[in-house]
């Protein structure tokens, strides 16, 4: 009988090397996992726990959610609707000095709100509000860090991919963890308007004077975007309210976003196609790395890893905030090599009993947790969202790009510091459902 921990360091560094040689992380986990896994208990158990895996997590209801709300993202970008959100929040945020800045910022919570992926926020952010920031003579710094940053909003403001995973992990209600994002996200928001306003005192030459817009121009703007605010208010308030499963509302949220498109006639069937597959192929990714990860788990499970870490740091004496910031730590660390995704699917199942342990709720925990693995995204060496933008913007400097999201870093690393001090601004609304 081999040593289980050995077998444990044995199937970490395995994973971390598949990872470095560009293996997808689904695949460097499964393959991890049926290698401990086989090592400890045989290869013929092994193999069968794949088959049952598998098939348990692309066949669960639940898993639905996902798809659709990519889809529902999908719809809103190939038929000009997230266009639409960024015009309007150019005629209401324009009017004064980086007012096109706090316009992208808005327009990015707003499309998280239809997306739930910061790829995707930064991705459309970059094709639209780059050039105009750019043709404004906006600073290159400045344009592409507050677009890094604000994609990030797609992580946690509702409907959160990342939130709807923990909530699938830990099998806590993603309704609640949903609400739980909506006042952290609105403060999000505020914290990345208020750092780029500071970063104008500083250098305003980084950006022009505005000039307000006619009420009339500006009150049409949100006309055009009436049906799909409506939308979200149905799709967030029916789960809220209890009409829907989160389940549900994705595909009431998917039908809606469809048949708004197709009624404003700037969609066709080749884009509701293009779309389809697109959802499809992202919501294959995930799945691959959730399934990679249940198996992984298995082996982490049989291994007693999760006890071992908790005897670790529990045994640390550092206290409940202490390991609580142990635990951040880690993740942000994890988050900076690695997609957020595949840093909460890690992670959590390892720490999330430490943390139950400690007296943290958890809804709060998936809070923080999500709002600091989208530190990784903007982080150097990897930054996804950071590669995103230099993926478009082919022109545009890497280090340039990490210079001017570094202040918003450090914004986010203060608002995290905010959210544990006062753990009531993130469970406020979730605590009016329980």
């Amino acid at each position: 009988m081999l040593d289980t921990n050995l077998v444990m360091f044995l199937g970490f560094g395995l994973t971390l090397l598949l990872c470095a040689l560009r293996v997808p992380i689904g695949l460097a986990m499964g393959s991890a996992g049926i290698l401990g896994f086989g090592l400890l208990t045989g290869f013929e158990p092994a193999f069968r726990l794949v088959s049952h895996s598998v098939i348990s997590t692309f066949s669960d209801y639940t898993m639905g959610l996902i798809p659709l709300f990519i889809l529902m993202g999908a719809v809103a970008v190939a038929s000009g609707i997230s266009a639409d959100l960024f015009r309007a929040a150019q005629l209401w945020f324009g009017g004064f000095r980086g007012g096109l800045a706090a316009a992208t910022i808005a327009s990015c919570g707003g499309f998280a709100a239809i997306c739930g992926s910061s790829a995707a926020t930064a991705a459309t952010m970059t094709r639209l509000a780059l050039p105009e920031m750019k043709r404004y003579g906006y600073s290159e710094r400045l344009a592409t860090g507050v677009i890094a940053a604000g994609g990030t909003l797609g992580v946690l403001i509702p409907p959160s991919i990342a939130l709807a995973i923990y909530g699938l992990l830990t099998q806590q209600s993603i309704g609640l963890l949903f609400m739980a994002g909506v006042v952290p996200g609105i403060i999000a928001i505020a914290f990345y308007m208020a750092t780029a306003r500071l970063w104008l005192l500083k250098r305003p030459e980084d950006a022009p004077a505005g000039s307000v817009p006619p009420l009339r121009e500006r009150m049409g703007s949100l006309a055009k975007l009436s049906p799909i605010l409506l939308l979200c208010l149905l799709v967030i308030g029916g789960i809220y309210g209890g009409i829907f499963t989160p389940t549900e509302a994705g595909a009431v949220g998917a039908t809606g976003a469809i048949v708004i498109a197709f009624s404003m006639g700037r969609f066709s069937f080749e884009r509701l196609f293009a779309s389809l597959a697109e959802s499809v192929r992202t919501a294959a990714a995930i799945l691959t790395i959730l399934a990679g990860a249940l198996l992984f788990g298995y082996f982490l499970t049989i291994t007693q890893t999760p006890q071992k870490v908790a005897e670790l740091l529990l045994g640390a004496n550092l206290g409940a905030y202490g390991t609580l910031l142990v635990i951040l730590a880690v993740m942000l660390v994890l988050g900076c090599v690695m997609d957020s995704a595949a840093v909460v699917i890690l992670t959590v199942p390892i720490v999330y009993p430490i943390i139950t342990q400690l007296g943290f709720d958890p809804i709060w925990f998936g809070v923080i947790v999500t709002m600091t693995v989208e530190i990784g995204m903007i982080s150097p060496p990897f930054g996804l969202n950071v590669f995103v933008i230099k993926g478009i913007a082919k022109n545009t400097n890497i280090w340039e790009i990490y210079k001017g999201v570094t202040p918003f870093i450090i914004t986010d690393l203060l608002r995290i510091g905010v959210m544990i001090l006062f753990p009531s601004l993130v469970l406020f609304l979730p605590n009016l459902l329980r």
